[in-house]
């Protein structure tokens, strides 16, 4: 059985922005790059419909800090609250 290659990330973005640049055919640089056409059509296509998302996405970081924030925030108010009924308890005044 033969085992498929897989390639890099970096090495896809590169054949398939060659492919979009559009100075030489898909073949060409197919052939120089080693892979089969359509392999380098499909990266060239996925290229071209996610390439919106690179500009519309926020910044992941910034993302990840934010929802990180949230959390711990609603921990604290979840925690605020049980101690506030648990006050109104002890006081008498429970409404």
């Amino acid at each position: 059985m033969t085992q498929r290659k897989t390639y890099s990330p970096q090495f896809k973005a590169k054949a398939a922005l060659e492919a979009i640049n559009g100075l030489r055919t898909v073949n060409e640089i197919a052939a120089d790059l080693g892979i089969h056409p359509t392999v380098l059509s499909a990266w060239k296509r996925q290229a071209m419909e996610h390439l919106p998302e690179v500009f519309a996405r926020p910044n992941s970081k910034s993302t990840a800090e934010a929802e990180t924030l949230q959390a711990r925030l609603y921990q604290e108010i979840g925690q605020l609250k049980v101690e506030l009924d648990w006050l109104k308890k002890k006081s008498g005044r429970l409404s």
